[in-house]
């Protein structure tokens, strides 16, 4: 997997890396025929109460390559805690007893303002172009449509992700709410991340 190589700007802080947060919403169900499944792929199994050592190896490495690094802070506690609510539910998905990738999907919001989030989803960099991710996608955004008062589904990605993330969530249905501009630290000199991390993205100027 080859990505083209940013360019930073010279005149960013030390430690700081400029990203675009763009929201999206899914304000009704896919009305297009469901995507075909993939051939060789076994689940998606849920898994539940995930332990927190099974999800960080599942967060980990598929985040790695993107700079995903909220949940790697995360205290164990916390990240448990998470884990544990019925309001979360991974979802797994392996070809040949191996995990590919999964799918998280949080309800939390749903007793507010009925929107399901979700939370996180992405593929191990080895399953990356064998169709599964947009299918996965797909799965998941019909399942959450069958939960009890889901009214809209919402998802957040940013330029740090596969570049055909965006594109990818709105061929499924969602649509763009508002993008937002960030400088953030840089997760591998904080040594959140190895420093051999997404390649793609320059190392932030050293403090």
């Amino acid at each position: 997997m080859t990505l083209a190589t940013w360019t930073l700007p010279d005149d960013l802080p030390a430690g700081k890396l400029p990203v675009t947060v763009t929201y999206l919403e899914m304000a009704e169900p896919p009305a297009s025929p469901a995507r075909p499944r993939p051939k060789g792929m076994d689940g998606p199994v849920h898994a539940r109460n995930c332990p927190s050592a099974y999800y960080r190896f599942l967060y980990d490495t598929v985040g790695e390559p993107w700079l995903w690094e909220y949940r790697r802070r995360m205290a164990p506690e916390r990240l448990a805690e998470i884990l544990a609510d019925p309001a979360v539910e991974v979802h797994v998905v392996s070809v040949q007893g191996v995990p590919a990738g999964y799918i998280e999907l949080d309800a939390e919001k749903l007793s507010s303002d009925g929107a399901m989030d979700v939370a996180y989803f992405g593929l191990m960099p080895w399953a990356i172009g064998r169709g599964i991710g947009p299918w996965l996608l797909d799965w998941g955004v019909r399942l959450a449509w069958t939960k009890p008062s889901v009214r809209r589904l919402t998802v957040n990605t940013c330029t740090f992700d596969h570049p055909s993330a965006l594109g990818l969530y709105q061929r499924v249905g969602f649509k763009v709410l508002r993008t937002e501009d960030k400088l953030v630290d840089d997760p591998r000199l904080t040594g959140l991340l190895p420093l051999s991390a997404a390649p793609h993205i320059p190392l932030a100027r050293r403090p």
